[in-house]
């Protein structure tokens, strides 16, 4: 994710969301889709489902909607297979860029992406010709409400099984092992917290400081390109931007 602070990725990406909502809630849609297909429709034994669902209600996905995602999703199975695809390469400046989709149409998908990489100056590459530049990761996003103690949440977060913790200004960030992902999430939730952000991950190990104006368009334009796609979910990448290391200082 962007910068060395995920949360400021985070408030980039929920200022989209907020302002195309329906977009978010259709990518969502299709997640959910890919969690019916793999392990049914009851969440209670299907975890993914329970991961994707959480990951809906911290978009502000109404509950009607998902429950109607869902069962559409297993209606649906039999005429849309949708696939999990994951593209890789690099945007102007040497910045690494991985992109999950989900789609029903894989060389549709494959096309349009390479055609956003040539048209901002970048690269589609190779399958994890970057990936190993990332470390997948479960991270989980709390708001710090007034009075909310940060030993306290450092206390249940680590009593849940997470592995990291930081404190911010606005919020707290809890990061677990992928395995440990659902059972923390789960345990914290028992607990009262609300959060803003649970999901799936991909952490940059290292970043790139790209100052250049016009390379720091590129990279914006290419993210955005992409973010717009219907058939992207998520678009991570290690560039350390100008607003990333204003808004952390």
């Amino acid at each position: 994710m962007s910068g060395h602070s995920k949360w400021s990725t985070i408030k980039h990406q929920k200022g989209k969301a907020d302002a195309a909502r329906g977009k978010v809630f259709t990518k969502i849609g299709r997640e959910i889709a890919i969690a019916v297909r793999e392990g049914g429709g009851d969440p209670k034994v299907n975890g993914k489902l329970r991961d994707v669902i959480a990951k809906a209600r911290a978009n502000n996905m109404p509950g009607d909607t998902i429950t109607r995602s869902v069962k559409k999703a297993a209606g649906e199975l039999g005429t849309v297979n949708y696939e999990e695809v994951v593209y890789e390469g690099y945007a102007p400046g040497g910045v690494a860029v991985i992109v999950e989709c989900v789609t029903d149409n894989r060389n549709r998908t494959a096309s349009d992406i390479r055609h956003i990489f040539d048209k901002c100056g970048g690269a589609l590459g190779a399958t994890n010709c970057v990936g190993y530049m990332f470390d997948r990761r479960g991270l989980m996003i709390v708001e710090r409400k007034p009075g909310m103690d940060e030993d306290d949440v450092l206390t249940q977060a680590m009593e849940a099984g997470a592995s990291d913790f930081a404190a911010d200004d606005d919020v707290f960030e809890i990061s677990s092992e992928i395995a440990d992902f659902s059972p923390v999430r789960e345990a914290l939730e028992s607990r009262g917290l609300a959060f803003l952000s649970a999901e799936l991950t991909r952490v940059p190990q290292n970043y790139v400081s790209i100052d250049n104006p016009e390379t720091v368009g590129s990279v914006r334009k290419l993210i955005d390109m992409l973010d717009d796609m219907d058939d992207v979910v998520n678009v991570y990448h290690n560039a350390q931007l100008p607003d990333d290391e204003d808004e952390d200082a």
